[in-house]
């Protein structure tokens, strides 16, 4: 097999086998302790969390969608995480058996979606976009369009739907969100986003991913009228809207909304939408939309792209061309009324870009961009750097029954375990007709079956042990 590692500070007596289905990470701590009360915090957390063992994180918790299946970008819990078990130790020369392939995709980065025995993924044709729905055998059911396709740089498109209980939402690159009969692709009903609530799209186009619960969809406006709105989700009719943000320093007007998706977690009684602006992390309550806490992440060129990652009870962010990246420690109230606290914690310069970050077993995994390359492994309670593998690509991670799915943006799919001190490479393939480094859409797993989409073509892949 092959083996990339420059072992960096070995992790001790970090636990590294795989979490179970109930596990959301440890507690992170500090990479220095100036007081006492943050050395009797981490003392506490480690006290507690022996080993992560059928162990929740305690005091925090991602929000698990309800829709069965990967109803959403990065699955059930927006992290990037599969529940699957019985998964290939390794894959034969060439990668895991393809089983079918769906080509008429369209131009686009966004992921696929399954829910209720379909398959739903976006894509641009001309000047318009379109959201696309298959049976789980890839053959094509509807096609519907939502306003116009991105013409300008890095064209495609953007933001994975999310489906919820027969209906499936989708945000364009231009502020359109629409509602769409899950069987039948009509149009229930769409919202304006900019054009309703004062904003102004961004230089690469809008890519969030929208956030649909039981009740609303959340949205990130970045308007002159809010930042935050949550829509009805079976009407569309506004349910709340938060302030907007000022934009800091100089600038005048308002933050607009960035690149990235927000998460859902419910802490110290609450349910937080913690995502970005243009230039800040933010966190808010998802029943109000009042905001709770902001902090500046100012980068050269605006970008906040990644999703943030909930590793216990604090949330990892970083951005390219700005300051390195950070974790930011959840506070509760201390009376009923207050907002919820926040505390900087550790750095490092760990920046996926685009390609998200994963949190598993006290560990975070990720790719580095711009200015250093490869993939690592962090540890989440000290942000201490515990191996690399700097001749892989960046790309987006998916972790799944001990191992990460790696995809590279060259359209390298690597199969990568992670150890005590190294990346262990137990499979890897091409992803036909790759080129460039635009394969920037995520991997997909669900009942066995491993989803990768290039542009206009989706390849499905059997990686269930024993088949």
């Amino acid at each position: 097999m092959d083996l990339l590692t420059v072992p960096r500070n070995p992790p001790g007596a970090l636990d590294a086998r795989r979490e179970p289905r109930n596990f959301r990470g440890m507690h992170p701590g500090k990479t220095l302790f100036p007081a006492m009360a943050g050395a009797a915090w981490l003392a506490g957390v480690l006290g507690d969390l022996p080993n992560h063992r059928g162990l929740r994180a305690a005091g925090a918790e991602l929000v698990a969608s309800a829709e069965p299946g990967w109803p959403q970008f990065r699955g059930p819990r927006r992290d990037g995480v599969s529940d699957e078990r019985g998964l290939l130790g390794a894959w034969p020369e060439g990668g895991p058996r393809l089983l079918w392939k769906a080509e008429g995709l369209g131009k686009g980065f966004s992921s696929p979606v399954i829910a209720g025995g379909r398959l739903f993924i976006t894509g641009d044709f001309g000047e318009e976009v379109r959201v696309l729905a298959f049976d789980l055998e890839g053959k094509p059911l509807w096609s519907a369009r939502n306003g116009d396709a991105w013409l300008n740089q890095y064209q495609g498109a953007r933001a994975s739907v999310a489906a919820r209980a027969g209906r499936v939402y989708h945000q364009n690159a231009h502020g359109r969100v629409v509602c769409l009969d899950a069987a039948t692709g009509a149009e229930q009903w769409a919202v304006d986003l900019l054009k309703r609530f004062g904003g102004e799209n961004i230089t690469w186009g809008l890519s969030e991913c929208l956030l649909v619960d039981d009740r609303a969809v959340h949205a990130t406006a970045g308007g002159r009228d809010a930042l935050l709105v949550a829509l009805d989700r079976l009407t569309g009719k506004e349910l709340w809207r938060s302030d907007p943000l000022p934009a800091a320093g100089a600038e005048a007007g308002v933050d607009n909304a960035s690149y990235a998706s927000p998460i859902l977690v419910r802490f110290a009684g609450r349910r937080l939408l913690i995502g970005a602006s243009l230039r800040n992390l933010f966190c808010a309550d998802a029943d109000t939309g009042k905001l709770q806490w902001t902090r500046p992440r100012p980068t050269s060129y605006s970008v906040l792209a990644m999703m943030p990652v909930l590793a216990g009870d604090a949330v990892f962010m970083s951005a390219p061309h700005g300051p390195p990246g950070r974790l930011h420690r959840l506070i509760a109230p201390r009376a009923a009324g207050e907002p919820v606290g926040v505390e900087d914690l550790w750095t490092n310069p760990l920046d996926p870009c685009q390609g998200g970050v994963v949190h598993v077993g006290g560990r975070l995994y990720g790719a580095y961009y711009p200015a250093r390359r490869g993939w690592a492994a962090l540890d989440a309670a000290t942000g201490r750097t515990l191996f690399e593998a700097p001749d892989l690509i960046k790309g987006a991670p998916l972790f799944a029954d001990g191992r990460i799915y790696a995809l590279s943006e060259d359209g390298t799919m690597l199969l990568l375990e992670p150890t005590d001190s190294k990346f262990e490479i137990r499979g890897r393939f091409r992803i036909p007709g790759s080129r460039g480094r635009d394969a920037w859409a995520h991997p997909v797993i669900l009942d066995g079956r491993l989803y990768l989409r290039y542009h206009d073509t989706l390849y499905c892949h059997d990686v269930r042990m024993g088949k």
